[in-house]
């Protein structure tokens, strides 16, 4: 009892030291409306959920780049969505977050079946490695700075995608299946987003327009990570869509936001 009254007055003091201003969180629903769609209790917990992300996690300027508050605070706040109802501890496997103004080159390789090493460059607008640290692409996440253009949201969101991967690896392991309660749980979730991706994979094939991004066919942990995407970006039509991974994803994160 002592302990948790101790974390939760730590807890207070850190939202309270790094309070987000009323004016840079509004700007911040305006330019993310899939945000402001929440309640105001959801509004108010998630701008608590900032204010301890930023306490806790150090940015880092790559190349120039300057980690404006509006920029911490955009990213923290699509951070923290998908642990709206889980908690901040799903992220303490790493603190680091390198911020790039532009996408990042890496350079890849695999080997094929006859034993061939092929290399080549991946351009990417993220990543998350366990242990961290996180990278994210500013140009990949930043809307325009014309009001006119506010109130659009577009499906990819590269904030939700990687940081659904770090919760997807809080197990150690990038496999679409994350932390799950027991066993049955665990076999449930991948009775249903094995067949989801597989009926996913024939859908992209054919040639068919999907909500989730077509990335998603290239493996069921970046499926898992799109459809989170949707699930938070566009979740009516998700709903539609893709009723069963809808399902699948609300009951995980507690959260219902076609509710």
């Amino acid at each position: 009892m002592i302990l948790k009254a101790l974390r939760h007055w730590r807890d207070e003091r850190a939202a309270r030291r790094h309070a987000i201003p009323d004016a840079l969180w509004q700007l911040t629903l305006l330019r993310y409306p899939f945000l402001a769609r929440r309640s105001e209790a959801d509004l108010a917990e998630l701008r608590r959920l900032c204010s301890l992300f930023l306490s806790s996690k150090e940015f880092h300027g790559v190349d120039g780049f300057e980690v404006t508050d509006e920029v911490a605070v955009a990213v923290a706040a699509q951070a923290c969505l998908p642990v709206l109802r889980l908690g901040l501890s799903w992220y303490d496997g790493f603190v680091g977050i390198v911020m790039h103004e532009g996408e990042v080159v890496a350079q890849r390789s695999y080997q094929d079946e006859d034993g061939i090493v092929h290399e080549y460059d991946e351009e990417l607008a993220g990543e998350a490695m366990e242990g961290g640290p996180l990278m994210l692409s500013w140009n990949a996440i930043a809307v325009s700075n014309d009001p006119a253009q506010f109130g659009v949201d577009e499906v990819f969101n590269v904030v939700i995608h990687e940081f659904a991967h770090v919760i997807d690896m809080r197990d150690g392991l990038a496999d679409g299946v994350p932390p799950l309660r027991d066993a049955e749980e665990r076999e449930r979730w991948i009775t249903v987003i094995d067949a989801a991706w597989e009926q996913f994979c024939a859908r992209v094939d054919a040639g068919e327009q999907t909500l989730i991004d077509p990335y998603g066919a290239e493996a069921v942990e970046e499926f898992f990570a799109v459809a989170a995407e949707a699930f938070f970006v566009a979740p009516a039509a998700m709903r539609a869509e893709e009723p069963a991974m809808y399902e699948l994803l609300a009951e995980f994160f507690r959260q219902n936001p076609a509710g």
